[in-house]
């Protein structure tokens, strides 16, 4: 059980190091759906090549045409690409520990809907005063966080935008996780459902660079950061194992741990990115107000999903 635990914080750590390396990859793409495209792309190759080895019948024309197709074979997919695109535009606006927060805090409230609804199948959880408090203490901590003397809370307003796509962006992954989850039972394949998962938002970001891009080419050198290396393509192969990690991780730990130790990582290496500037990005670092928050956050965090 401790170790399926560090391997979803694990797996949370993958996002914000992703979205980092395709903020880089936007450099030279000179667009944020054609980067998200090259994302998609590398982690539907290397999940490919895990099929051929795991299960190559259900690559077979015979067991596709088979299936009946239902929507939850393109739900996770188009989930993915709204989180990830998101991601990579918030990331230049906001940094990397607030581009974390906010999308934490929209998984949370969204999946504090799905269990209290029981959307997509989901057991229903009757909502209580621990879930209402740990949203409360969840909230504060990113108000605190965020807090800014008057000197500059003009400034701040502008961001207001960010801030409120963050959370949409962040209502993705527990809709993408659950789809998914169903999906993973109905072609009995946890890689083969990241599969389906990738190739849907692969050919959706094609479709969105060539619409708005109009091209799915990219410069090999810019002026700031130089030439393009190959470790600006892996943020694909960080997503793949982090979806199919989310699969793997559920029947084990359930929707509720899961979610928990997944947003743990994905907060403390967000923090890591801006305090140490890892990556290119600008060194934000990490105060006593922000640690405070983060603490906020993940108590209200585990009040929400332990009770």
């Amino acid at each position: 059980m401790i170790m399926l635990i560090l391997l979803g914080a694990v797996a949370g750590s993958l996002i914000p190091v992703q979205t980092s390396i395709n903020s880089r990859l936007a450099v030279f793409t000179r667009s944020v759906f054609l980067s998200s495209f090259y994302s998609f792309l590398v982690g539907t190759i290397l999940l490919i090549f895990f099929n051929l080895f795991a299960n190559p019948e259900k690559l077979l024309p015979s067991y596709i045409i088979s299936q009946d197709f239902s929507y939850i074979w393109f739900v996770g997919g188009l989930m993915g690409v709204i989180y990830l695109t998101g991601n990579v535009l918030l990331l230049p606006k906001i940094g990397a520990a607030l581009t974390v927060i906010m999308t934490v805090a929209g998984q949370m409230i969204i999946g504090l809907m799905v269990d209290t609804f029981g959307w997509f199948d989901a057991e229903i959880q009757p909502i209580n005063i621990f879930r209402i408090l740990g949203i409360a203490v969840m909230i504060a901590g990113i108000i605190f966080m965020n807090y800014k003397k008057k000197s500059a809370r003009t400034a701040a307003h502008s961001s207001n935008a960010w801030l409120a796509l963050g959370l949409f962006t962040g209502a993705m992954p527990p809709i993408q996780t659950a789809v998914n989850s169903a999906l993973r039972h109905e072609v009995d394949s946890f890689f083969f459902a990241s599969l389906i998962s990738f190739i849907i938002g692969t050919a959706a970001l094609l479709m969105l660079s060539l619409i708005i891009a109009k091209h799915i080419s990219f410069v090999t050198y810019d002026k700031t950061i130089g030439k393009i290396k190959p470790w600006h393509f892996i943020g694909g192969i960080l997503g793949a194992l982090y979806v199919t990690t989310n699969i793997i991780l559920m029947p084990h730990l359930g929707a509720t741990l899961t979610l928990m130790t997944v947003i743990f990582g994905q907060m403390v290496m967000g923090l890591l990115i801006d305090h140490l500037g890892l990556l290119g990005i600008h060194k934000n670092k990490v105060d006593a107000r922000r640690v405070i928050g983060v603490i906020m956050i993940l108590s209200g965090i585990i009040l929400l999903q332990i009770f």
